[in-house]
């Protein structure tokens, strides 16, 4: 019975460290290796030059200057974006020139208008390339005045 007990507890030690061996936290960091590896570079696209809008405030004129730069890991979005670059500079235009000076005083009212960007550009790459294909909107310069 002794002997038993013996096997049992060196049978179920070798389990235990197989599993460890095989699903341990070092194949966690290879995982995100290989992910890191598969990975493509970012791309970029500035958007020159920066926009300059006026926009609404009750109290006085109002001017904005954005530099805008697109990022995305693949080529061809970025070239289709480039070939679209007046209607996507409309778009802006356009989105800019409706906002509120008090919406834009915070960093949300900023992240909120970048997120619209965003989507603006990405509906108008996706029409020419049948997908979104731009992954990130930078304003690279702010200036309210």
């Amino acid at each position: 019975l002794i002997i038993l007990l013996i096997i049992a507890l060196v049978v179920l030690g070798g389990a235990g460290a197989g599993l460890y061996a095989a699903f341990g936290p070092h194949h966690a960091v290879d995982k995100a290796d290989a992910a890191k590896a598969e990975k493509k570079p970012e791309l970029f696209l500035p958007l020159d030059p920066a926009f300059v809008v006026n926009f609404r405030d009750d109290q006085a004129a109002r001017y904005l200057q954005v530099g805008v730069t697109l990022m995305s890991h693949e080529q061809a979005p970025l070239d289709a974006a480039k070939e679209a670059q007046p209607v996507i500079r409309n778009q802006l235009l356009l989105l800019f020139s409706g906002q509120s000076y008090q919406n834009l005083i915070d960093a949300a009212g900023k992240e909120k208008l970048q997120a619209q960007a965003l989507a603006a550009v990405q509906k108008i790459v996706q029409e020419r390339t049948g997908k979104p294909g731009i992954d990130a909107l930078y304003f690279t310069s702010f200036v309210m005045q």
